[in-house]
């Protein structure tokens, strides 16, 4: 039997980076994985593909939209076949990078579906069907999630599909029913309105994107619509019919039902975590709601198991299993190092407009007591934006009055997801806003944006 000092079950953004910091603190590392190397995320997930998908349609609409920008394209068509398969390639090119990495970082990689044992060990089931059994004195616990399955919406793959299908469609639907708005929802309803494809949004609360700020799902919104994507809120698909040719969904609405055709049903409402069939409740590793209890380590309530990513309780972020992963290694080592700081993580969405965010949104702010200072700058007045084509959207900045504490920072528009990262380092710093105000912004640049905005709240806005 092998031993190790750290086996990482599952090699997800989570555990493949855990292992790849346990490595370089001088421990012998093995990861066990039962698919592709870089996990749902990298391979059929929100990472990488669909990101692949995404640029596809961004040039797209580009070369449709080019007589915008003075010139003249004709013959423009697409290959749907095409672009699924270089988001495959771009996919598969990503899982053999891990690959090197693991390989660079001398850990062992084991293939095969792994369940954990007493005794901190782990028992790996091939594809042919051999076992073999892995000991380490510490055992992180990396697997994941998967699309969530609703009762009223259950998938056949081919009709009502989730989001692993949805990356890899052999024909373009001509309608699509996209039941969810949140991350997933959104960038497919983006893609294959894109593409040509019908699109219709139903959504169970009363906005799209609803755990973002009310002002960044009012511009969303706004921006679908007027690119031809058909909104439906306070709606629920109660029922699909799946005999005929196509997908009838029956949806339920304030004005009561109503019954919608296309070709394919998108369910995108979420994850749900993998810890079926791992051997939890074997060891004893608590759970509550389909999450493994921790501690601000990782730590389970069984010595020498931990778990990160998707199946604790924080966000379901590839970044925030990673942190996890990096800290509980470190933590392992005998470093010294802090707890995460979960009102800090960036989320973000990649359709058009994106979407960045971190921290309070304004109304949880007001809920919290705090008197605020709030600013906005919309791109509209950005000159950066404007030569780009690209004004839909906005920045919007939340501070205490008293303090000045950068409460939350909320953007939508072009680029924004690469711009976030200055209000979470900030937020990280302890940044005042007067602090942002002095800290010179280059011109031109979307990311003037976040100073105007900081210069609105304070009143010295100067281009509004």
């Amino acid at each position: 039997m092998s031993k190790y000092d750290v086996i990482v079950l599952g090699s997800g953004p989570g555990g493949y980076v855990t292992a790849i910091r346990a490595s370089q603190l001088g421990l012998k590392t093995a990861i066990v994985e039962k698919e592709s190397l870089g996990g749902v995320c990298l391979n059929w997930g929100g990472c990488i593909p669909t990101k692949a998908l995404i640029k596809s349609a961004d040039v797209f609409n580009y070369l449709n939209h080019a007589e915008d920008y003075g010139l003249k394209v004709t013959g423009v068509d697409k290959d749907f076949n095409a672009v699924v398969k270089r988001s495959r390639d771009v996919a598969d090119g990503m899982s053999k990078g891990v690959q090197f990495l693991l390989k660079k970082n001398k850990i062992d990689v084991i293939m095969g579906y792994g369940t954990v044992k007493k005794g901190k060990k782990i028992e790996v089931k091939a594809d042919d069907g051999s076992t073999s059994t892995v000991e380490g004195n510490h055992i992180i616990i990396a697997t994941g999630a998967k699309s969530r399955v609703l009762p009223n919406l259950p998938q056949d793959g081919k009709k009502v599909i989730g989001y692993r299908e949805a990356m890899t469609l052999e024909k373009q639907p001509k309608k699509m029913i996209v039941v969810g708005s949140g991350a997933i929802g959104v960038e497919f309803a983006y893609f294959y309105n894109s593409m040509g494809t019908e699109v219709t949004i139903v959504e169970y609360v009363d906005r799209i994107v609803p755990v973002e700020d009310i002002d960044v799902s009012k511009q969303m919104e706004r921006s679908f619509k007027k690119a031809g994507i058909k909104i439906m809120t306070s709606s629920e698909v109660t029922g699909v019919d799946t005999s005929g040719n196509g997908v009838k969904a029956t949806v339920k609405t304030k004005k009561g039902e109503e019954v919608l055709e296309a070709d394919i049903v998108l369910s995108a409402v979420g994850i749900e975590t993998n810890l079926s069939n791992i051997g939890l409740e074997e060891v004893g590793i608590s759970t509550d709601r389909g999450k493994v209890l921790v501690n601000d380590w990782y730590q389970t309530n069984i010595p020498g198991y931990y778990a990160i990513g998707d199946i604790t309780a924080g966000p379901a972020l590839a970044h925030v299993a990673s942190a996890e992963g990096i800290l509980c290694v470190e933590k392992i080592a005998d470093m010294h190092v802090e707890p995460l700081d979960y009102g800090n993580i960036p989320g973000c969405t990649y359709s058009t407009p994106e979407i960045a965010s971190v921290g309070m949104t304004e109304a949880q702010a007001k809920e919290a007591g705090y008197e605020l200072k709030v600013g906005k700058f919309p791109f509209s007045a950005s000159g950066k934006a404007s030569a780009s084509g690209a004004k839909d959207g906005f920045v919007k900045v939340i501070f205490d009055a008293k303090y000045g504490e950068w409460l939350g920072c909320h953007m939508i528009g072009a680029g924004v997801t690469d711009m976030i990262a200055e209000a979470v380092l900030g937020r990280k710093l302890e940044t005042t806003g007067h602090e942002v105000l002095k800290a010179i912004h280059p011109h031109p640049t979307m990311s003037e944006a976040v100073m105007e905005a900081v210069a609105d709240a304070y009143g010295e806005v100067i281009h509004l």
